[in-house]
């Protein structure tokens, strides 16, 4: 049989990729799966500075004029954080579908919250300059500040719950019952996710992410919008700004290193059980250095880019410094949960050994390796969306822009 030049192309295509999956053991798939939807939850708390910057419109903006400059700097980028997070949903779904169906079906109010924001996001943005919109306004920058504080607040008291636990219990023999065969997972609690708000660690996560959005809308705005009033008035609110985050940031990080996880016991007469250790994520960054070195450069490059337009009065560039490390830093802590001691990423309070793993709730070695040829194409997925980036920022916004 003779093949066509496409045809040998394609052969050859399939070979390669055939030859870089086939050394990958199925722990790395999880692992490498784990490092993929991290780094979307990375990337996502980056991204709400829109969020951040919803919240700063009225504050910041003393005319009609300023504002709209505001409205049009961050309704650029808001489709960004939507999708990132339905991208951080799906990619979760394929890889970890048992974690999918526990918390996005049992934590359902948190996540019903969530998504609310985000439409009433959108329908502001669309709605809010057209003409005889039905509600004003007035309403639609409520919905947007309403966004820009329970958005990043619900998230990161939602992403809390890796770190210090919920309350839900899983039985997979239940997949195999005949009347509820979906019904693996269960919730402990009727408020159905929402009990996270009384563990004050939580809150404090959910706190330092909104202060963090704020910080980063404030770089975002120094380096897009050209205007002397509101640059001026952003700078003078920096600093108050960066302090309320270091405070809550630093609670939750001292929280975070004295809390007691679970790891998947090692030990000879409790072999492959579900155990507490005192001060976890304290070990896996002991264990893991290449996480603490994560860590450590992160935070810094996040203070080198909150700092910058304090010191050197001009600089526009603090966001894209802060931006990297908040990318970063994110990353070392969500990689804290899955990658130390038997990736014991979701604990249940409700029932230790019940808690989701990297081994016990991901898709089969099967899917895995074909998500993984896909995965290949995320580079250029990326080099898109710098190009769309670079494309809607050529010039600042001003008021000529406005018209």
């Amino acid at each position: 049989m003779v093949l066509n030049l496409p045809q040998k192309l394609l052969l050859l295509n399939n070979c390669f990729i055939s030859q870089l999956l086939l050394p990958m053991t199925y722990t790395f798939l999880q692992e490498y799966w784990c490092f993929l939807v991290c780094l979307l939850g990375a990337l996502l708390v980056f991204l709400m500075f829109v969020q951040g910057g919803q919240t700063l419109i009225c504050q910041l903006g003393r005319t009609e004029e300023q504002r709209r400059m505001l409205l049009l700097a961050t309704g650029r980028k808001w489709e960004l954080t939507f999708t990132t997070l339905v991208t951080f949903g799906g990619a979760f779904f394929a890889s970890f579908p048992l974690f999918y169906s526990t918390s996005f079906g049992g934590a359902y109010w948190v996540w019903m919250l969530i998504l609310l924001c985000f439409v009433i996001q959108a329908v502001s943005y669309e709605f809010m300059h057209k003409r005889s919109n039905l509600l004003g306004k007035g309403v639609y920058r409520t919905f947007l500040f309403l966004n820009g504080v329970l958005g990043p607040v619900l998230v990161g008291t939602a992403v809390g719950t890796f770190f210090f636990g919920a309350n839900f219990v899983v039985n997979k023999v239940n997949i195999a019952n005949a009347v509820a065969p979906s019904a693996i997972s269960s919730w402990t609690t009727p408020w159905h996710g929402l009990e996270a708000v009384a563990d004050f660690r939580n809150v404090l996560l959910g706190l330092a992410v909104l202060m963090l959005a704020r910080c980063l809308a404030h770089l975002y705005f120094l380096n897009r919008v050209s205007d002397a009033d509101l640059r001026a008035r952003g700078l003078k609110m920096l600093p108050w700004e960066i302090a309320f985050f270091l405070v809550f940031f630093l609670s939750f990080v001292g929280c975070w290193l004295s809390a007691t996880g679970f790891v998947v016991s090692e030990a000879v007469e409790t072999a492959g059980r579900i155990v507490p250790m005192e001060m976890k994520f304290l070990n896996v960054l002991l264990d893991r250095p290449e996480l603490l070195a994560l860590l450590l450069v992160g935070v810094v490059l996040v203070l080198v880019g909150l700092l910058l337009p304090i010191i050197k009065s001009g600089s526009r560039c603090g966001i894209w410094w802060a931006g990297c490390g908040t990318v970063l830093t994110v990353l070392a802590l969500l990689l804290s949960a899955g990658w130390g001691f038997g990736g014991v990423y979701y604990p249940s309070l409700a029932d230790p050994q019940s808690s989701l793993t990297l081994a016990n709730s991901c898709s089969s070695e099967f899917t895995l390796r074909v998500m993984s040829v896909v995965s290949l194409f995320i580079p250029f997925v990326l080099l898109y969306i710098i190009w769309a980036w670079r494309a809607l920022e050529k010039r600042p916004i001003d008021s000529a822009e406005l018209s």
